[in-house]
């Protein structure tokens, strides 16, 4: 019963008051939870927002951000101010960290192992911008730049003197013509590679990956991509300035490297053909090591081609100051070698022989047996001693069958499921979620596109993506257009082998480590979750510093992290004069995964960082 002081209305009113106060706080206090997993909560602050409706139009010049991209900001706490990175010294403007001339020289030079990779300890890290020549130019677009580079962007002359008639480069008034000659086919790559076309099936698909070993300025691989084959081309550091520098240039894929002591940085049956155009690789040294070497990453079925010593030493012998019986011994000494690969002489006319290999051990008749390498993991390569042992083919069923399976022909490869996911062999991964990785990257893509309408086009030309998975984005990219580096971080799965089986290109690398590339080499570099993989690793400046070593002026770097990982991230970078925004994932604020947008601004050797972008524009 109720009483005059407390009367059965008010008691009811109270109970509907208290429940809608205590359904109140329920609701605020779930949709704080909400709102700080979703990354903008800091635990010890709540005062971060979202700007609304945000247009990040002052990144670069013709970005174009669509409005349901909100820009993220993050408050600056009670933190040191973020470093302030000067400018390398002028005479670094070409440094490679792990191919450097002076730490070179202290190494043997038996097996080429003064030319290999020697990065420097981390007290010795260069921690500072390295500055990009005075004059420097955006690269002209593609396919222009297959024939022009500016001078002052790679100003190296020697070449242009030491092969004059051999039409590799030529120099006129400011830029440097490339006419697609070669030391073997100095009338053009084009005829070069039509003969080859007679032999191999260069033009329906069958063949998209190659490997030039000694490329020169990769005049080779560049003519290659009008066939639509992606080539890696690589070639040392060495007395030839700038090879990899001016093919990169060029708008051609390409790495410093060299075949010496250890092995190189691709899985096993990567390549569909391979190629020596005067390469001057001793074949025959170390037991014929360097040939079984290139079988190893040559794919059962492929081609290799010889141009050059000791083909046509009928011809040639004279001119190369060798004895007709030396360079006969040496060409059945490669023949002999390549018949214990398993490969058969397809072709030899003027100065080129084709080899094919066998596409199982079952087709293969070797006339003695050979040490068969006992490497568990055929893939686990990085910083490995090359053996001399031949890499056994996977077993087959039969002898129509390919080793390591059958692919398509390019472009129906690049989205059909790969072998390796098919057989069972990359842990984590099937037939379902590889279709369900083809479709996250084809969104992704999507919504890279809204917010810079330049990704896709000429303008970015060399991409890289520093932790490449499954190469989805290379593959939702894959365009005449431009190229991806496909990268797979040594510490992260192994999943190389499905990149080149897709038909795509790529490298293994520690990114605690100098990338094997000069500075200013790519337009566009994707970060997927690199910095969270490498927190505890090494150090996030280095690995940024390196990423600003190698993309060039008003390039851009696309990051995708946790946000409190690319709140570190940002600090750094806001000292090494690049633009930064970071963004809502596409699927909305509530998902805890960010994207920051980065552009280097435009700045050379001697400036204050405050040039103008137009100063740097290509003549279109």
């Amino acid at each position: 019963m109720g009483s005059k002081h407390n009367p059965p209305g008010n008691h009811r009113s109270r109970s509907t008051l208290s429940l809608l106060v205590v359904v109140g706080l329920c609701c605020f206090f779930y949709l704080l939870g909400a709102w700080q997993k979703s990354g903008f909560g800091k635990g010890d602050s709540i005062a971060m927002e979202i700007t609304k409706q945000a247009l990040c139009t002052d990144i670069v010049t013709d970005l174009d951000f669509e409005p349901h991209h909100n820009t993220v900001k993050i408050p600056h706490k009670a933190d040191p101010k973020p470093v302030s990175f000067k400018p390398c010294d002028v005479k670094l403007k070409d440094y490679t960290p792990c191919q450097e001339q002076d730490r070179a020289m202290k190494f043997p030079r038996e097996n080429m192992i003064y030319r290999e990779r020697h990065c420097p300890p981390d007290n010795e890290k260069l921690r500072c911008l390295v500055p990009a020549p005075k004059g420097y130019m955006t690269p002209f677009p593609w396919p222009k730049s297959r024939d022009y580079v500016h001078y002052a962007n790679a100003p190296f002359k020697s070449l242009t003197v030491e092969k004059a008639g051999q039409n590799w480069v030529q120099f006129q008034g400011n830029v440097f013509k490339f006419p697609g000659g070669g030391t073997m086919f100095p009338q053009g790559a084009d005829a070069y590679i039509e003969e080859l076309a007679s032999v191999i099936p260069i033009k329906d698909g069958s063949v998209r990956t190659a490997l030039d070993t000694g490329c020169g300025v990769a005049s080779w691989g560049a003519y290659m991509l009008k066939r639509n084959v992606l080539t890696m081309s690589f070639a040392p550091r060495d007395n030839h300035e700038a090879q990899v520098q001016f093919a990169l240039e060029r708008g051609v894929p390409a790495i410093i490297a060299v075949l010496g002591s250890i092995l190189l940085p691709y899985p096993a049956r990567a390549f569909d053909m391979a190629q020596c155009s005067r390469c001057l690789i001793p074949w025959t040294a170390n037991e014929g090591t360097y040939l079984m070497e290139v079988d190893r990453v040559l794919r059962p079925g492929g081609y290799w081609v010889l141009s050059g010593p000791p083909i046509n030493w009928k011809t040639w012998h004279k001119t190369w100051n060798r004895t007709k019986a030396e360079l006969n011994a040496e060409q059945k000494r490669i023949e002999g070698i390549a018949e214990s690969l398993c490969w058969e002489k397809k072709y030899e006319k003027g100065d080129i022989a084709i080899f094919r290999k066998k596409i199982n051990d079952r087709s293969c008749d070797r006339s003695s047996p050979v040490n068969t390498c006992k490497r568990k993991d055929t893939d686990d390569i990085w910083y490995k001693e090359i053996e001399t042992c031949v890499t056994p083919f996977p077993k087959v069923s039969s002898e129509e069958e390919v080793a390591g399976g059958k692919l398509k022909k390019f472009p129906e490869r690049l989205f059909a499921v790969p072998p390796s996911i098919s057989k069972g062999l990359i842990n984590g991964v099937d037939e379902e979620s590889y279709q369900e990785d083809i479709n996250l990257w084809k969104k992704r893509v999507t919504a890279y596109k809204k917010i810079n309408r330049l990704i896709g086009s000429t303008r970015y030309r060399n991409v890289m993506d520093m932790n490449a998975g499954l190469g989805g984005l290379a593959a939702a990219l894959e365009s005449p257009k431009s190229w991806v580096m496909n990268v797979i971080p040594t510490i992260n799965k192994n999943t190389l082998s499905v990149v080149y089986e897709r038909g795509l290109i790529g490298i293994y690398h520690d990114w605690c480590e100098g990338f094997s590339t000069y500075p200013r080499t790519y337009d566009f570099i994707h970060a997927n979750g690199v910095f969270s993989l490498y927190q505890h690793s090494c150090k996030l400046e280095d690995i940024l510093l390196e990423t600003d070593r190698i993309l060039r002026p008003e390039g851009i770097v696309i990051f995708r992290d946790e946000v409190d990982v690319l709140n570190n991230v940002r600090k750094i970078a806001d000292g090494m004069r690049w633009d930064t925004k970071l963004m809502d994932h596409e699927d909305g604020p509530l998902v805890p995964e960010k994207i920051l947008v980065a552009t280097k601004q435009y700045w050379v050797a001697g400036d204050d960082g405050n040039s103008s972008p137009s100063s740097s524009s290509s003549d279109k």
